[in-house]
């Protein structure tokens, strides 16, 4: 064939011309040639609105080459997921439809992965750590090593379809072209389908393609990870994709000398331009990484923790304001309180006033060989942190406090505590003594076996234990608890007459089955799954419809995913109930109420600063 443009020869079969990447047509390619014009009708979603009968909008998560993305609800499955909704050109091609022809509708849905793409992740920090590229290759490998022995060819890999979570886990995303290694597609050769600076030369070609095509694509963005750039850049899409297809690319090392001479290797070997040159499959590929991981420095090594996100609930707590809260000065307040505490060093002890004893409650231990009492370990920590909260003689550790301290101790799941990890604790959280606890059970009865001790010397300053008939007794037995542990701090028989003591179950609930749905609930709100905790907190005022805390709670998840009616209607009721709350609970819910109004912004900077004083 000859070069329209350059009038060079070129063999028959060639797409794009070998001197100056001009694209090739055919006689009768030119014949067939046609212009199509599409409408383009707007397929925006409302935030709110219900899309397919079941999926309802939370948020649009951005725009990509086929399509809208949003972060929805499905009513069907009870979870969170991602829906791209296709372009109006690609839904309007019946070729593309078929390759998604189990959906009756033109839109596709996957995991929904809160995170930041590896794309922006480059772009915010500049070329990554060997260790992390390692790292996020290695995990990338695992994934198409999943969609290889499926039989699916991603072709469209990019740092823009990796994931990557707040604990470092990846997700390979966007599916949405490829194609099955088993049974031919719709697509097949003479299309271009990729993103040029990823494109296998194969690609570029428009010849067939299988899995060493994404061996080729990790290579290029494994490139990218460790230099901070792609190998080859040029004027138009076609330039850089015949570069793929012709040139060599540079040595990693040359852009950044402390890539290591192994690693490089890796990199240039997934870059060859002939695929039986390549990693033949990921499991080589993941093999070969390994292999370089292991000759880092131990502190260059990255691990991803494998659970799930989860965000501290103070950071929840106070993010919600300013959803309620459109005044500088209050966001201020609130932000300035918050990273006070959070960004101290973190091996600094945050001192609380040394005139008052300070205590931190860690989650009991559930001894009774009965999984049914498994959510007794934080509530049991919970209900005691708010009953000694009311104290005028004592400091106690707050719930999300210690939450943030365990999480970032990598000591949220743990049954038990070491000596050093109490040290650790109570560093830092700034306190004196910390209490471990038991739940037990002796025939019918349960017993709660309490140690309070001083962290620093490991000194036992009291043993406490008390004892129920069955769960309904529970509330009783943390009241009861509570005044033990004032005695053992030895505050006299007329303070504690004279100490603010409401019993547990007034400033919480009379019922423990709503205060189990409310634990429940709080799980998925400190993991930032606001839709999975409200049907929690809506059984638990259903049970109980004077549960202050879960009408706070709930509307605070309302508040985070956009929802401002429903979650100004739940800090009503929560407002409305406040006296049945603790004190520094009703300073919250207080100052969110508050500051709808320009008009209390003074009165809600006052409560929220007596909350963070409290």
């Amino acid at each position: 064939m000859k070069c329209p443009k350059c009038r060079s020869e070129n063999p028959a079969d060639s797409s794009f011309c070998s001197k100056c990447g001009s694209p090739l047509i055919a006689p009768e390619q030119i014949l067939d040639s046609h212009t199509k014009t599409l409408e383009m009708p707007s397929h925006e979603l409302a935030r709110g609105s219900t899309f397919a009968g079941r999926f309802e909008v939370v948020e649009k998560l951005g725009k990509g080459g086929m399509g809208q993305v949003y972060r929805v609800f499905d009513r069907k499955t009870d979870e969170e997921v991602a829906l791209k909704l296709l372009n109006p050109e690609v839904s309007s091609d019946k070729k593309t439809i078929e390759r998604f022809r189990n959906e009756r509708t033109q839109y596709i849905t996957m995991e929904y992965v809160p995170g930041e793409d590896l794309k922006n992740t480059i772009l915010r920090v500049g070329h990554l750590s060997v260790g992390k590229a390692v790292s996020v290759a290695k995990q990338a490998c695992e994934g198409l090593m999943e969609a290889h022995r499926l039989g699916v060819v991603h072709r469209d890999l990019k740092p823009q379809n990796i994931m990557i979570d707040k604990e470092g886990n990846v997700r390979i995303m966007d599916f949405g072209i490829a194609r099955s290694l088993i049974k031919k597609g719709i697509t097949g050769t003479g299309l271009i389908i990729g993103t040029p600076e990823y494109m296998s030369p194969e690609q570029a070609e428009m010849k067939e393609v299988d899995q060493r095509s994404d061996i080729y694509s990790l290579g290029v963005i494994l490139y990218e990870m460790v230099t901070g750039r792609v190998p080859f850049e040029g004027e138009t899409p076609l330039s850089v994709a015949m570069k793929h297809k012709s040139e060599e690319p540079p040595d990693p090392r040359e852009v950044n000398a402390q890539v290591p001479e192994g690693l490089s290797r890796v990199i240039l070997k997934c870059m060859e331009k002939k695929r039986e040159n390549r990693h033949q499959n990921a499991e080589a590929l993941l093999s070969e990484l390994s292999r370089v991981e292991k000759g880092l420095p131990t502190t260059e090594r990255m691990a991803a923790k494998r659970k799930p996100v989860t965000h501290k609930e103070i950071t929840v707590k106070f993010t919600l304001k300013k959803v309620f809260i459109p005044a500088l000065a209050i966001v201020t307040v609130i932000i300035l309180a918050v990273v006070l505490w959070r960004f101290l060093p973190r091996k600094r002890m945050v001192p609380f006033p040394q005139d008052k004893p300070s205590l931190a409650v860690m989650y009991f231990e559930n001894n009774t060989g009965d999984e049914r009492f498994d959510h007794w370990r934080k509530s049991l920590s919970d209900l005691l942190i708010a009953d000694l909260s009311q104290s005028k003689y004592l400091r106690v550790l707050s719930g999300e406090m210690l939450y943030t301290i365990l999480e970032e101790s990598d000591l949220l799941e743990a049954r038990s505590y070491s000596s050093k990890a109490l040290q650790e604790i109570s560093s830092r959280g700034g306190v004196r003594y910390i209490l471990v606890g038991k739940l037990a059970m002796a025939g019918d009865s349960l017993r709660i076996n309490a140690l309070l001790q001083d962290a620093s010397t490991g000194e036992l300053i009291g043993s406490e234990r008390v004892e129920g008939i069955g769960e309904e007794s529970m509330f009783s037995m943390v009241d009861e608890l509570t005044r033990k542990i004032k005695e053992s701090f030895k505050l006299t028989a007329a303070e504690i007459a004279g100490d603010i003591d409401r019993e547990v179950e007034k400033i919480t609930t009379t019922s423990t089955e709503a205060y189990k749905y409310y634990r429940e609930g709080m799980e998925y709100f400190t993991k930032g799954d606001y839709l999975k905790c409200i049907p929690f907190m809506e059984t638990a005022v259903a049970i109980d419809p004077e549960f202050a805390m879960a009408f706070r709670s709930m509307a605070a998840a309302y508040a985070n995913i956009g929802y401002r009616t429903e979650a100004l209607k739940r800090f009503q009721k929560a407002f409305e109930l406040s006296d049945q709350v603790s004190e520094r609970e009703r300073y919250y819910i207080h100052g969110v109420f508050y500051s709808q109004s320009e008009a209390t912004y003074a009165k809600a900077i006052e409560v929220i600063l007596s909350a963070i004083i409290t």
